[in-house]
């Protein structure tokens, strides 16, 4: 009595979360997103312990890529990322994620969808959410996926083969622009802040004008209600700012707070995603946040340390750091961004059926 979807787990990153092929699921939007509730929530529709289902009970682990070969030309394949909004029982298309994405060419390799090449097999992934491609190179030796290796993502315990992922066409993905109010600052209930979309719409504001270190954790800073509510009503005019439109149930933009590095790198930050804070921070908001450094005039202005030239830059989180390298120049005196590098690893962790209540 009741239905099987095939599956694979992956963890890509810092998340986890179910990868299927789009040939397995339901074209009509509402009937895949069901499907999917379904094989995350089980029965518990809405249960923010999704103990029904595999979902994982918190934002980094309630994810989801859908998956194809892609009908663009000179692309391969094409990934959907669905956010599961966690105790709401409901699915985010509004924006994507790079920790997933890093998942996507293993799984289209294990599920026969591309074929393997030795040593490397390299792709262009359609992002379809924000229309963005990003190239992926993944170790293949003699035709299959090699999962163990020496790369480090802190968030991620041991390490494992490095997945390189540049993407390309990231400028704007979602508000249109790099800078979608159109300054490099702005006020807002009295709090200066930048507005930024290099793969993910991020607001940053600086940790001291919230009467903040920056090096709080993240239960201290979930804890704070009036810090949250103070957060939350500068993100909510902040959308509608960046032609967001009304983002209360959006999980975009996203919230920064900035301060000084602690630790060598280019600065620190505490990340709101947006209502929970992040055990590190995610690939698409960090490369926004490294983006936003080399903004004149930005609210990184004076906590931003890097040497003038390098395309590296390293972005403390809670957990440790996440490197990125940007490929940029100035025409003009305008920033062109032509490709953010990041380096990430993935591992398969399940796959067969997933049963879902008839």
């Amino acid at each position: 009595m009741q239905k099987s979807i095939p599956y694979m787990q992956f963890r890509g990153g810092s998340s986890k979360g179910l990868f299927f092929n789009a040939s397995d699921l339901p074209a009509d939007e509402t009937e895949r997103n069901k499907m999917v509730l379904a094989a995350m929530e089980g029965a518990g529709h809405g249960d923010p312990r999704q103990i029904d289902g595999l979902g994982g009970g918190t934002s980094l682990t309630s994810k989801v890529a859908v998956v194809s070969i892609s009908k663009s030309p000179g692309v391969d394949l094409d990934y959907l990322f669905l956010q599961v909004v966690v105790g709401k029982g409901t699915i985010s298309t509004t924006q994507t994620c790079g920790n997933i994405l890093a998942g996507v060419l293993p799984f289209a390799v294990e599920a026969g969808i591309i074929k393997a090449q030795h040593p490397v097999t390299t792709a262009k992934i359609n992002i379809a959410n924000t229309g963005g491609i990003c190239e992926v190179s993944l170790q293949t030796p003699n035709g299959e996926v090699q999962y163990s290796g020496n790369a480090k993502v802190d968030g991620v315990p041991g390490t494992a083969a490095p997945i390189i992922c540049n993407y390309l066409e990231t400028v704007g993905a979602t508000c249109g622009t790099l800078l979608p109010t159109g300054n490099a600052k702005d006020i807002i209930n009295g709090v200066a802040i930048t507005c930024i979309d290099n793969g993910m719409p991020v607001v940053l504001m600086k940790a001291s004008d919230l009467n903040l270190t920056g090096n709080e954790t993240k239960e201290v800073l979930e804890a704070n209600k009036p810090l949250k509510q103070t957060i939350e009503a500068i993100r909510l005019q902040a959308g509608l700012m960046m032609k967001l439109g009304d983002v209360s149930q959006q999980t975009i933009p996203k919230i920064c707070l900035v301060s000084l590095p602690q630790n060598g790198g280019v600065m620190n930050t505490r990340m709101f995603i947006p209502h929970v804070v992040h055990d590190a921070i995610g690939v698409l908001a960090a490369v926004s946040v490294a983006t936003a450094c080399l903004i004149p005039k930005s609210v990184t202005e004076g906590i931003a340390h890097f040497e003038k030239g390098t395309h590296f830059f390293p972005i403390e989180h809670p957990s440790g750091e996440f490197t990125v390298n940007l490929d940029f120049d100035f025409s003009d005196g305008n920033l062109n961004i032509n490709r953010s590098g990041v380096i990430r690893t993935a591992r398969l962790l399940s796959k067969g059926d997933v049963f879902i209540p008839s």
